[in-house]
């Protein structure tokens, strides 16, 4: 398989887009409007202890409060076993203090703290109350009406490493499986560790010389103490790290061997990352190129086409079917549809052959559009049990080049496949749409129809309440259309039915469903009449 990274860059925003063998597999975009928050280090405030959710809401400074999950708490910030049961034990932190923020001070106030039941400790003792100063990472950005999630299990990435300032444990990919270089890596790792900090030895770093690994070591622990310095300085909830722009992001985590090419299109952007490569990866330096042709970037490789489609409700199959992607509170809906021509003989070859097509199609819209949550995808009925079952592990298999953590379960006697996908950032849709104002996001507005029988009952009040002869009725102008498309049974029958003659007049502020009905004289009197 051949990857590409492909970076476009403007004035107004960036888009990376990852192909493979061609084929638009991932697109990344960052306006200034819609950075993502997820990796941004904030020092908190504990604002609300929901022991009901298992989680506390935390002010971060951010409009809405972040939602702190039990589980998403480090082991720093649990009750050690030994501790006494005694209420009263005197401590040797506030609450609001920068010591416990940075988990220097163990001591908190121990009434009526939160527990938390795990599978594999059993019930836990989480030292978090309100008020409590806490150093936390965004993990998930905001989506719909929730804000975003955070963690106290924060985490410094590098190229190579990512740092774990309050987990002293040394972990290492699990991809690297040899057992003189994963002893190799934790050597170096503990060599050069503050105490009480751990970190996660990356992929990238397997075979890389012991200053390269080094280097990036030191690079996150001076990154840490700065941060740490800068907790000092905050009086309260605030920013302590931004998470470098999506650029860098990519470049440092998907950048790997298997990249044959990344084109940039812009030279400050290509500068820049020649820089970061050249401090983390010597040896990725050489794939970086500047791209400099005048035709555009994505019509050279063929992939803005996709990248249209990539915003589509609906996308087509080879054999001539489809896929409908519908988004709801909830969850995303998926719905199969075979093409009005087949090839095959009878339906459950046609069935299959449709399938088996969407299925590919499915796994690279999640990835393409990063959605997330709950996903179910209505394929055509089946009524051959392999069948099911084949569709079910070609699902799996083809959800395995997925980064995001995806789980598939098995196809419904309905032909239901119900799957959850890890959220992160906000799915393309939520990042690049705004909620309608005519239908509110329902996709449907008010017929005029509908309109203007309310129209007709305001006037049959409106005549029974005073004798004056006129009336200015404003409404949107796709029910001002309407009316004169149908003046017959609407104008000429109000003037014949309640003497009345009826001005229109166009007011594209109104929804589809509003009206205003003002006197000669501009007096609005729409409430005074309304039934």
């Amino acid at each position: 398989m051949v990857r590409r990274i492909l970076i476009n860059a403007d004035a107004n925003r960036i888009r990376i887009a990852i192909t493979e063998d061609g084929k638009l597999a991932e697109l990344f975009t960052e306006t200034p409007e819609s950075s993502s928050t997820v990796g941004n280090i904030y020092l908190g405030r504990v604002t609300k202890i929901q022991q009901g959710m298992n989680a506390a809401f935390v002010d971060i400074g951010l409009e809405q409060s972040a939602f702190l999950h039990f589980s998403d708490v480090d082991s720093t910030m649990e009750e050690d076993e030994d501790a006494s049961d005694d209420d009263d034990v005197p401590t040797t932190a506030e609450v609001g203090s920068v010591d416990v923020a940075m988990r220097t001070a163990k001591a908190v106030p121990r009434k009526r703290l939160p527990t938390f039941n795990t599978k594999r400790s059993g019930e836990i003792t989480i030292n978090l109350q309100a008020k409590q100063l806490v150093v936390v990472q965004v993990t998930r950005d905001a989506y719909a009406s929730k804000g975003v999630r955070v963690s106290t299990k924060v985490g410094l990435p590098g190229r190579n490493v990512v740092l774990l300032p309050f987990e002293p444990s040394a972990g290492v990919s699990r991809r690297i499986t040899n057992p003189r270089e994963r002893r190799r890596l934790r050597a170096i790792a503990r060599a050069i560790l503050p105490e009480g900090m751990g970190c996660i030895i990356r992929t990238a770093a397997q075979g890389l010389e012991d200053v390269d690994v080094r280097s990036d070591f030191e690079f996150l622990v001076e990154q840490w103490s700065d941060i740490a310095r800068h907790v000092e300085t905050l009086k309260g909830p605030g920013l302590l790290y931004r998470e470098p722009g999506i650029t860098f992001s990519v470049v440092r985590d998907m950048l790997k061997d298997d990249v044959k090419q990344v084109l940039v299109d812009d030279r400050k952007v290509y500068r820049e990352i020649k820089n970061y490569l050249t401090r983390t990866a010597p040896s990725l330096v050489g794939r970086v190129e500047l791209y400099t042709e005048n035709r555009p970037l994505f019509d050279t490789f063929k992939i803005e086409r996709d990248v249209h489609n990539a915003h589509a409700r609906t996308v087509p199959l080879p054999s001539g079917g489809s896929i409908v992607i519908d988004h709801t509170e909830a969850m995303v809906v998926i719905d199969v549809n075979s093409g009005r021509a087949s090839n095959e003989r009878s339906q459950e070859g046609n069935a299959v052959k449709t399938n088996f097509e969407a299925v590919v199609e499915v796994a690279r819209q999640l990835r393409l559009r990063d959605i997330g949550g709950m996903v179910v995808v209505d394929f055509i009925d089946m009524s051959n049990e392999d069948n099911r079952k084949r569709l079910f592990n070609e699902m799996k298999r083809e959800l395995q080049r997925d980064r995001a953590k995806t789980v598939v379960y098995p196809v419904t006697q309905m032909g239901l496949v119900q799957m959850t996908r890890q959220r992160i950032r906000q799915a393309m849709a939520e990042r690049s749409s705004e909620i309608c104002p005519m239908c509110f996001g329902t996709g449907n507005v008010q017929s005029a129809a509908t309109t203007v029988t309310a129209i007709d009952r305001w006037l049959r009040n409106y005549r029974a309440g005073t004798w004056k002869l006129g009336v200015v009725v404003a409404a949107n102008p796709f029910v001002v259309h309407h009316i004169q498309r149908n003046r017959a049974s609407t104008v000429w029958r109000w003037l014949r039915q309640y003497f009345l003659r009826v001005r229109l007049r166009e007011d594209a502020e109104l929804d589809a469903g509003e009206f205003r009905c003002y006197t000669s004289s501009g007096t609005d009197v729409t409430r005074k009449y309304l039934s």
